[in-house]
């Protein structure tokens, strides 16, 4: 089956964590005219990177915008049914996106995020990833999410909104976001017929780095 979708994420420099998702996308069929970038003022090889790929969009901000900013630009940049918002530092699974579709679909859930391992890549993750999926593809963890992958249908912004577009936030824009989910009565899960590798919040890092905060603050 077919399906309408659309996917972003936004970036701060550690272009290498954002080469090795988008091998990982290519490597598993994942077409990348599908994929909208916002790039939020990085310094490193991150656009000369980026010019080289055949993507569904680029967008380069002049200045550090954060997350929630740069979520809402992709977002927008190719309206979808349904939009996954993710971070650059994942490595992703065969058919990561349909089955994440299918299964919220079937689960009558508007929002979705798959099941992740944290951490150095130090295993054999393409034989993890199947035999998780295989093993826990019926198991749901009910009213939550998270924003290291999270697919939304378009319904949810039209009922609920977008992020909140407040650079000084710093990583608290999907916190907010998923409160007011919550505050809705949105349907939402994660899912273990997905799996995907994340790195660590590699963006969020870098960004509080340049503006001189600890990652705490």
């Amino acid at each position: 089956m077919t399906f309408d979708y659309s996917l972003t994420f936004a970036c701060f420099n550690s272009v290498e964590y954002t080469r090795a998702c988008v091998e990982s996308m290519v490597k598993v069929g994942t077409p990348l005219e599908r994929l909208v970038v916002v790039d939020n003022g990085s310094t490193d090889d991150t656009r000369n990177y980026l010019a080289t790929l055949a993507l569904g969009g680029r967008i380069y901000n002049k200045d550090n915008l954060a997350c929630g900013v740069a979520w809402n630009q992709g977002i927008l940049h190719q309206q979808a049914e349904w939009t996954v918002v993710m971070n650059n530092d994942l490595i992703v699974s065969p058919q990561w996106v349909e089955n994440l579709i299918q299964t919220a679909i079937s689960n009558n859930l508007k929002v979705i995020s798959p099941a992740r391992i944290d951490g150095p890549l130090d295993y054999d993750f393409d034989t993890f990833a199947s035999d998780s999926s295989t093993k826990m593809g019926n198991v749901l963890r009910l009213n939550t999410q998270h924003a290291v992958c999270v697919c939304l249908h378009k319904s949810v912004f039209l009922d609920v909104g977008f992020f909140r577009a407040t650079p000084r936030l710093l990583g608290f824009e999907d916190t907010i976001f998923f409160n007011d989910l919550k505050l809705a009565g949105v349907q939402r899960a994660i899912s273990g017929s997905v799996w995907l590798h994340h790195f660590g919040s590699v963006t969020q890092k870098e960004m509080k780095k340049k503006m001189g905060k600890s990652e705490k603050e």
